[in-house]
């Protein structure tokens, strides 16, 4: 061990040994990005950004474990990521069904699937059912996998799932119209059932949402991080608890 990692490793207990583990947040979204921009300033490809990025979330989930997070959503892929040409798209697609076979494989965590389903390519499906099947009833964190995630689509297939849902009912638009709060269509979306995020996260320096659990999201707190994803570290993790538990939520009070 060298100088340099003593010095993380004290610096590291110091601000864990700070947290108020009370005020840990229950539900914690991730944007993972920056894995391209890691890969470049490293001289290596996209593809090893992007496995490297992979390579984190296991780390990750450990110091979730750790800190008595339940639920933890990661942003794997976008809508507007599909749109990217074949010889990017389909690597990372690989990657990722890697990813989640070894989330699922390792026997610690619920694995779930978040996103349009049938937007993705008939393997990426299978790998996500499989996983979701393999891991149901399993205890620990409850992992959102995101793929082929879009906040938007989100909402509009919550939206449509409500419509189809009333419609078998015999419920006219106008009685729907009537009734309808924001409940009926929380229990339509990706996550129903589910806390909503407390803390979001964004790596790489990038200060938006670009969509992320646009309704979960509205009372959450925001952590932007300048590190790039596969570079995060347990105390970039550790401070953006420090970071949120100082913070006062009054939820528009």
């Amino acid at each position: 061990m060298n100088l340099r990692d003593l010095v993380y490793g004290l610096y590291s207990h110091r601000v864990e040994r700070r947290i108020d583990v009370s005020q840990t947040p229950k539900h914690i979204g991730v944007i993972l990005d920056g894995n391209r921009r890691w890969a470049k300033a490293s001289g290596g490809s996209p593809e090893q950004g992007h496995r490297a990025g992979a390579d984190k979330i296991a780390e990750m989930l450990g110091w979730c474990e750790e800190t008595g997070v339940e639920v933890v959503t990661l942003w794997l892929l976008s809508t507007d990521n599909l749109d990217r040409p074949a010889d990017q798209l389909v690597p990372l697609l690989g990657i990722i069904e890697d990813a989640v076979t070894e989330l699922a494989a390792a026997g610690r965590w619920k694995v779930h699937h978040v996103g349009t389903m049938d937007l993705l390519p008939a393997r990426t499906q299978g790998v996500l059912k499989e996983a979701e099947q393999a891991t149901d009833g399993q205890e620990g964190i409850l992992v959102n996998v995101a793929v082929g995630y879009g906040g938007r689509q989100e909402i509009a297939d919550a939206v449509r799932s409500l419509l189809h849902e009333h419609a078998g009912r015999g419920t006219s638009i106008e009685d729907l119209a009537e009734i309808l709060d924001v409940e009926h269509i929380s229990e339509h979306l990706y996550t129903r059932g589910q806390p909503d995020p407390d803390l979001v996260i964004r790596t790489s320096g990038e200060q938006r949402l670009s969509g992320f659990m646009l309704w979960q999201s509205a009372h959450s707190e925001y952590y932007f991080c300048e590190v790039f994803w596969p570079a995060f570290r347990k105390v970039d993790f550790l401070r953006a608890l420090r970071d949120y538990a100082a913070r006062h939520r009054r939820y528009g009070a």
